[in-house]
């Protein structure tokens, strides 16, 4: 009986340490839980504000900030999608801002580097601004790289992307790559789209042409950009293409009339006056062609194509 007391006092005093046990294992899981969440509270806005922060720079224009905090941040989040996408919109904006053409490069770069690892993740594949920009920054790394400029491009515009400058950058990208007729056509979307044409596009589009020997086309775009611009050195480079393509029609008659007018309009220049001298060289006039070298000569000493034809 006495024993029976004993094992039942026991059994209730280890029924209260497993309780207690049990109850203190509950305690300490919730301490933990309870951290962990301040923890993860605690980082959550962290990143929010990180976020704002570095938002609050885009939209204020300071690409430089959000390129470099952005930049910080992917040292603990490498894969974020918004930290790289961010990262390389802004190296892209930096980039093209920038005077020297090696620091465009570098920060163009930096954009293709970034961007390239946001579209291994999933959010990429409905994002058209990625394919919008990496098309751009390719652009600017020279012929080389149109194809990809190009690709880019146009995925960009398969997803109806906004973009009125799309089609100019898919023209540059086109005659880049030497496909002319995709280059008009891209060209002309540009031209159609309801802007005032640049004197840069209506140039592209006659060079394209040019380059087609599509002459009669080329000089319409040529004349246009002559009559429009208020820049007197689109005016003059418009001129001179538009000599090349007079020539090339063999109408030397207008193609002098537009070197004389660049002569008039801006004065004496040592290029003009060298290719005077190639038309006449071109109507058998040697006379005149080589006084016409000379004063290119005299004008620029270091003209080495009129220095070739006077044997200096």
């Amino acid at each position: 009986m006495f024993s029976s007391k004993i094992k039942s006092r026991s059994g209730r005093h280890i029924y209260r340490l497993n309780k207690i046990r049990k109850f203190s294992v509950i305690l300490v899981i919730f301490f933990i839980l309870a951290v962990t969440g301040m923890i993860i509270s605690g980082f959550q806005s962290s990143v929010k504000n990180n976020r704002r922060e570095l938002l609050r720079f885009w939209n204020a224009g300071d690409y430089e900030q959000a390129y470099e905090i952005s930049k910080e941040e992917l040292n603990d989040r490498p894969v974020d999608y918004f930290l790289l996408t961010t990262n390389g919109f802004a190296a892209y904006q930096w980039g093209i801002s920038q005077i020297n053409n090696h620091n465009t490069l570098f920060y163009i770069d930096k954009s293709i580097q970034s961007l390239r690892k946001a579209m291994l993740l999933k959010d990429s594949s409905n994002d058209a601004r990625v394919f919008y920009v990496l098309g751009k920054a390719y652009s600017y790394k020279g012929p080389e790289y149109s194809d990809l400029a190009i690709k880019y491009l146009e995925m960009a515009n398969n997803f109806r992307f906004e973009a009125q400058d799309i089609p100019e950058y898919l023209g540059l990208a086109y005659a880049a790559a030497g496909d002319y007729r995709s280059s008009v056509e891209a060209f002309t979307k540009a031209f159609d789209s309801g802007s005032s044409p640049t004197d840069n596009l209506l140039m592209s589009i006659a060079r394209s042409y040019m380059a087609m020997e599509e002459y009669i086309m080329a000089s319409a775009y040529l004349q246009r950009c002559i009559e429009l611009s208020p820049d007197s050195k689109s005016i003059f480079t418009a001129r001179l293409l538009l000599a090349e393509v007079y020539i090339h029609s063999g109408d030397h008659e207008n193609a002098e009339a537009q070197y004389l007018s660049i002569l008039n309009e801006s004065g004496e220049n040592a290029e003009v006056r060298y290719q005077l001298g190639e038309l006449f060289n071109i109507k058998g006039d040697t006379t005149r062609a080589r006084a016409e070298w000379r004063i290119a000569y005299r004008q620029d000493p270091a003209h080495a194509k009129a220095r070739a034809r006077l044997n200096i």
